[in-house]
């Protein structure tokens, strides 16, 4: 049985790591620029075309091109195609420029002006505002990037381009974002109105900053608002006054512009563009006096669920002077500005224009202050989208969990069965030898199932993150990202409390099975064991529970720093990565498998955090399942000189259960009379000493 036993685990050993190299290097190149450290990757979405990228069982990402999501169109009359990487929290991995027709960059200024442009959006989030090309810099929620000189236009559409696109995806695959709405605008909606009567009406809104708005505000701030106000020879409290008119509105746009005007208007968007029309009529300006026509107005921010609307000049009236077909307020700026098709702005939900003030902090520094105005346009407005989609995008933790209904149902199904088969232990543990076939299968199951496939090894990190999270905020959806890692410590932390730690580190710990493989490889060898004294041992079993303090403590000092010296887990070297890293954690994991053939599982015994967190939660266990007679520990010695390989019988014959991984062994030796020392000595009517103990090896 131990021959077929080893020869069954060494097949399955080189089938793992085949098929761990097989998926290390069966990636695309582009996807292998952005993600290097993918090992796999998914199906195409078949609802938009996007790619999930994986590391193992852990979601990188998602890579895509560009085109498949907008087509903004260049000097060359084609887009620029992109290819972008997105985390799951929607920052840009990594992306680059996979093909374009810009003359500018091909005969003129050369393409790594545009690379350079383009490798700035590296390590940004889709969530914040990008400002191409400004002089200035002021602006917390802000991200300034150097444009092009001589292709401003160019690198603006690829701004354009990788912004919306990236919105698009995070939009449809990622929490936190916004989901586009099913509703369009009524094109049917109109009636004869006056301006007063739009702004009355809700349909035009209007933005008026007063002095007590400001209230509580830093004194800089303060300093710069009186400024205004005397500059500008304001006599009340008002320090600003705007409009802001969405012109796509039919009952905006049709009322104030007349027909010729509104039908040049209609011209100059594109299908599924948007138009405002911003008026400032007091005060403080939503552009600042370096305003560049067709760029982004500095001092105006337009957010929806959170996340910046990208908006732009269109530069209108140029060339034309403003005709309307009734009066307006006086003012003194008055733009017309574009917003993108699929830039992610819905008219019909709640969202955010601010004007931005500028003011110094100290000499050296510039900063700015928004004054928000929330807006909510009439639902009149809309009407249903016959062409949406009915449902809602589902979460991106229930998208995982459908993706590996595989690995959720056989999991689950394995611990339905060891739920019963430790139920009914009692009645099993007489047949030794169905015992220890489901023993040997267990542990090929859980080393290659659970471990290397299912990615299901539990962490000390897991211990700290929850601790941490109790602090400052339980998210649970966190925790539902990987399906098989939340089911097996569910499972865990109601079984500790029931039977102890017992049912983890003997029958669920894809490196503790590793390392009882190696044991048993060992006795089949003949490798002679290394018996640790029992004051040593008893000693060297702290050591786990100080390792486990020391990282709980680092913990709260830095994550960042806890995270690396959790490294004395040698679980995401062998069973994540399948030992394919950098040679230091390697050596360290395999010292660690080379001293459990001389000392049985000692990685579990003495340096384990993990187990010494189970072993405090399970100490007093509700159900204690392995039975003892009279005779153990007085005068028999036997289960435990002979049978528990991780020494956690007590010399009266006890069980300790914080350190017992339950492998039944004694149990099974106590339930057959061929192996218990007690029953064969008691047919022969010879009292049992121990004596007469086979003796110990050194």
């Amino acid at each position: 049985m131990r021959s077929s036993f080893i020869t069954l685990i060494l097949t399955l050993f080189l089938a793992a790591s085949a098929l761990a190299q097989s998926d290390a290097t069966d990636i695309p190149e582009d996807v292998h620029k952005i993600f290097p450290n993918a090992t796999r990757v998914g199906e195409m979405h078949t609802d938009i075309n996007v790619t999930p990228v994986y590391q193992l069982q852990q979601l990188l990402g998602y890579v895509f091109e560009s085109n498949d999501f907008v087509d903004f169109i260049g000097f060359s009359g084609k887009p620029v195609n992109v290819v972008i990487g997105l985390d799951p929290q929607g920052k840009v991995v990594d992306l680059f420029v996979k093909a374009h027709s810009e003359p500018i960059f091909l005969h003129g200024l050369g393409e790594k002006s545009m690379f350079d442009f383009v490798a700035q959006y590296k390590g940004h989030s889709v969530k914040e505002r990008f400002i191409i090309g400004s002089k200035s810099d002021v602006g917390k929620d802000a991200t300034y990037f150097d444009g092009v000189t001589k292709a401003t236009v160019s690198v603006l559409v690829i701004n354009d381009t990788i912004v919306t696109s990236a919105l698009a995806v995070a939009r449809a695959k990622l929490d936190g974002f916004l989901a586009p709405s099913n509703k369009i605008i009524n094109p049917d909606f109109f009636e004869p109105m006056s301006f007063a009567q739009l702004v009355e009406k809700g349909f035009i809104q209007k933005h008026t900053i007063q002095q007590q708005d400001a209230h509580g505000v830093a004194s800089e701030i303060a300093d710069a608002i009186a400024e205004i106000q005397r500059d500008r020879g304001l006599d009340d409290n008002t320090i600003a006054e705007h409009y802001y008119a969405f012109l796509s509105l039919p009952i905006v746009g049709k009322n104030l512009l007349d027909p010729v005007e509104y039908q040049r208007l209609q011209d100059n968007l594109k299908p599924g563009e948007m138009a405002l029309m911003v008026l400032n009529t007091k005060g403080f300006s939503f552009i600042s006096d370096a305003f560049i026509p067709q760029t982004t107005p500095e001092h105006l921010r337009v957010a929806q669920g959170g996340f910046p609307v990208a908006v732009r000049d269109i530069d209108f009236y140029s060339f034309y002077d403003p005709t309307f077909s009734q009066s307006l307020p006086e003012y003194e700026d008055l733009k017309v500005l574009r917003v993108k098709s699929k830039g992610g702005l819905s008219l019909d939900q709640r969202m955010q224009i601010a004007i931005s003030l500028p003011y110094k902090p100290s000499f050296f520094e510039r900063d700015e202050h928004l004054f928000p105005l929330n807006v909510s346009l009439p639902g009149e407005l809309f009407m249903e989208n016959p062409l949406a989609k009915a449902e809602k995008p589902i979460p991106l933790w229930q998208k995982i969990w459908l993706d590996r209904t595989l690995e959720i149902s056989v999991t689950l199904l394995y611990l339905l069965a060891l739920s019963v088969f430790f139920a009914l232990q009692h009645k099993l543990t007489p047949y030794t030898r169905l015992v220890h076939s489901i023993r040997a299968f267990s542990l090929v199951f859980v080393l290659f199932f659970i471990g290397f496939y299912a990615q299901g090894q539990l962490s000390v990190v897991n211990i700290y993150t929850l601790l941490l999270d109790v602090t400052d905020g339980f998210s649970l959806e966190v925790y539902l990202l990987d399906p098989v890692i939340f089911i097996l410590w569910s499972f865990v932390f109601v079984s500790l409390f029931i039977v102890g730690r017992g049912l983890f580190c003997g029958w669920l710990c894809p490196f503790g099975a590793l390392q009882e493989i190696m044991a048993v490889i060992a006795e089949k060898l003949r490798i002679r064991q290394i018996r640790i004294k029992p004051e040593h041992h008893k000693l060297a079993q702290k050591l786990k529970y100080t390792v486990l303090g020391g990282l709980i403590a680092a913990s709260f000092f830095s994550l960042t720093l806890a995270e690396k010296l959790a490294e004395i887990e040698p679980f995401k070297t062998s069973i994540t990565l399948h030992f394919v890293r950098y040679w230091p954690f390697v050596l360290y994991a395999v010292i660690l498998l080379l001293l459990s053939l001389k000392i049985h599982k000692v990685y579990c015994r003495y340096l384990c955090p993990l187990g010494a967190g189970l072993a405090i939660l399970g100490r007093f266990p509700a159900v204690k399942l392995l039975t003892r007679k009279a005779a153990c520990g007085n005068p028999c010695q036997l289960c435990k000189q002979k049978k528990c390989g991780i020494d956690a019988i007590e010399p009266d014959g006890s069980i300790d259960y914080a350190e017992c991984i339950q492998c039944l062994e004694c149990v099974v030796t106590l339930d057959n009379p061929n192996l218990c020392k007690i029953d064969k000595y008691k047919k022969k009517k010879v009292p049992t000493r121990v004596k007469n103990l086979d003796p110990v090896r050194a």
